[in-house]
């Protein structure tokens, strides 16, 4: 249920204008944590089948030609050829020859594939409120309310909009969401009609916030505490092995947690952009949209493509580095993904939402789909699909949560990495 009202954001404060004093520079080893690689590099694999099943659910024959998926891994981010890909899983996809041209192979669904496509639509439509929250929350970031539908379409999987959303998912709602062209480039973007109040109050409000079960009443005790300047909120910090203890480190994050906290929702245009504040501020911008994501991470690029949007400044990625207690950079699968620390547990997310949990069962199929080969989906199809166990990509649980290596490289806040 959305509020027809629409309460308009706090001004800036006269705190908001002023130049803080320069936080302690610290310059750290850069350390590979491989339980977040693991997850980084399992998940590549399970957003390469989805989008591969969902480009086949919508031609028109229900198949794809092995012709046209030739040139498709780099856009799937998988580090093999497509085609190698694809036959590692015929318990989802079945191989067989063109009716006209039979050197031409092509691939299908199987029924098992057709069953998980099924369950997948269902988990969609039991979440819509939660898909509509989040893409709210989204544009509620951004300065003008509304982002490129380009920019969308790439961010489409890690945020969890069904593959239909801009033909059907914000069509639902044309009270809350609109697509109009844009002020620069003439490009189609999707733009927020109106700020449901409820939405404007971010992740890390809500943890600092002892009581949030009354959402309703729009009065949390601590969000009004916030408002007011009379608590600092403090990010979650979990450094790499060793890093927490040192002294310049400790005195860095003192200094970084006494600065005024900045939500994503408010207004930042008056913020001195080479400013301690602004930097803040980014931090919790940055943290408050890798939340809104399924599996709490995403591309460096992505996020790069929504600079100017979100009143990011030039280089701003320089964050990722420079704050290794909140975010992990992993270089894994020839990309950079950025990941929030604070979510993940034993190589697992701490609270995933419906949607990630279908993705783990998607994860569970593939791999007994590698184990039993052609009889998988025999062996799997008789099995309550609800009752699918539920694998988030990680370790094993007898292995440590952080297993790091440090490696050549530094965490360097004046380079962009």
């Amino acid at each position: 249920m959305f509020w027809n009202a629409v309460a308009p954001l706090p001004p800036l404060c006269s705190h908001q204008l002023l130049h803080f004093r320069a936080i302690t520079k610290v310059r750290l080893k850069w350390v590979k944590n491989r339980s977040l690689d693991h997850i980084i590099d399992v998940q590549t694999d399970v957003k390469a089948v989805s989008l591969i099943k969902d480009a086949i659910v919508r031609c028109p024959g229900s198949y794809l030609t092995s012709k046209s998926l030739m040139d498709s891994q780099k856009l799937l981010g998988l580090t093999i050829p497509t085609l190698r890909f694809i036959r590692r899983y015929p318990s989802l996809f079945e191989e067989y020859p063109h009716p006209k041209y039979a050197s031409l192979a092509c691939f299908k669904l199987t029924q098992l594939g057709k069953t998980m496509q099924e369950l997948e639509m269902e988990v969609y439509k039991k979440c819509e409120d939660l898909i509509v929250e989040k893409l709210c929350r989204v544009l509620m970031m951004t300065t003008n309310k509304m982002l490129p539908l380009q920019s969308l379409h790439q961010l489409k999987w890690d945020l969890g909009l069904p593959d239909d959303y801009a033909t059907g998912l914000i069509r639902k709602y044309p009270d809350l969401f609109q697509v109009v062209k844009g002020t620069t480039g003439g490009l189609n973007c999707l733009k927020l009609l109106r700020s449901p109040q409820e939405f404007a109050v971010s992740m890390l409000q809500k943890m600092n916030d002892g009581n949030m079960d009354d959402c309703s009443s729009g009065c949390f005790s601590g969000y009004r505490d916030f408002k007011r300047r009379k608590t600092s909120l403090e990010f979650s910090m979990s450094f790499p092995r060793g890093y927490g203890v040192q002294k310049k480190v400790k005195a860095w994050m003192e200094d970084f947690h006494k600065l005024p906290y900045i939500s994503p929702y408010e207004d930042s245009r008056g913020i001195d952009p080479n400013s301690e504040l602004m930097e803040k501020r980014v931090v919790g911008v940055l943290h408050e949209f890798l939340h809104l994501t399924v599996q709490k991470k995403t591309k460096r690029n992505y996020l790069r493509s929504l600079r100017e949007e979100l009143n990011l400044p030039h280089k701003f990625t320089r964050i990722f580095t420079r704050y290794p207690g909140i975010f992990y950079l992993s270089l894994k699968c020839k990309t950079t993904t950025v990941a929030l620390r604070e979510c993940y547990q034993r190589g697992k997310l701490v609270d995933p939402d419906p949607i990630a949990r279908y993705r783990s069962k998607l994860l569970w199929v593939m791999r007994n789909g590698l184990i039993y080969r052609d009889k998988a989906a025999e062996m799997l199809l008789p099995q309550k699909l609800e009752d699918l166990p539920v694998n988030e990509g990680g370790i094993s649980s007898g292995e440590e949560d952080e297993e790091e290596e440090e490696v050549e490289g530094f965490y360097d806040s004046e380079s962009d990495q």
